[in-house]
């Protein structure tokens, strides 16, 4: 039977479903109350940090040194798609605005997560996460171009988005640059 019609794979994926979306908000919680044994748990146990290593520890290691250059922060979910690639492995996208304090600054960023899902032993979670941003400045001050990225005492970090999405070349080659311009001072791909 095909998984439309067979109930049992149906009510799979929806628990799947809401699982997975728990995943960020916990995130989220676990950072901004720097509860970092909840944060990692929420990975692989073999997670990849890249050039870094494998595993929860490398992981925890690398967050409670960023979580060090901000006293409070809030992460606040506003949507997550997700897609599935099999019974036990999923993609999603992930909305997100975080405010984060920095000494005498309320830095306030706009990002997307790109995420990577695997169910394992029953449990879902991250494989990966990958942060997009549009913008992080001062809630005072506009977020502004060309590098969209002002927070004092961080080394800049190019936002990736929205140019990321292959769509957005493509609406704006439709079009036009003169009305592109007519929007915008900082064109981005």
């Amino acid at each position: 039977m095909s998984p439309s019609t067979d109930l049992g794979a149906r009510i799979d994926r929806v628990e799947a479903t809401l699982a997975i979306q728990q995943l960020p908000i916990r995130y989220a919680i676990a950072v901004d109350s720097r509860d970092f044994d909840a944060w990692t748990s929420l990975f692989i146990e073999d997670v990849d940090c890249g050039r870094h290593g494998k595993g929860r520890a490398v992981l925890k290691g690398f967050i409670e040194q960023a979580c060090a250059g901000f006293y409070r922060s809030m992460h606040q979910i506003c949507g997550h798609r997700i897609d599935f690639d099999g019974p036990d492995r999923a993609t999603g996208q992930v909305y997100c605005r975080a405010e984060h304090e920095s000494g005498d600054d309320w830095i306030v960023m706009a990002i997307c997560y790109f995420d990577t899902y695997e169910r394992r032993d029953g449990q879902w979670y991250f494989v990966r996460r990958k942060e997009r941003h549009w913008y992080a400045a001062d809630q005072t001050r506009r977020p502004a171009g060309p590098d969209f990225y002002d927070w004092p005492g961080h080394a800049p970090a190019p936002p990736s988005l929205p140019q990321h999405w292959p769509s957005w070349a493509a609406f704006w080659a439709g079009a036009g640059k003169a009305r592109r311009d007519e929007v915008t001072r900082f064109p981005v791909g």
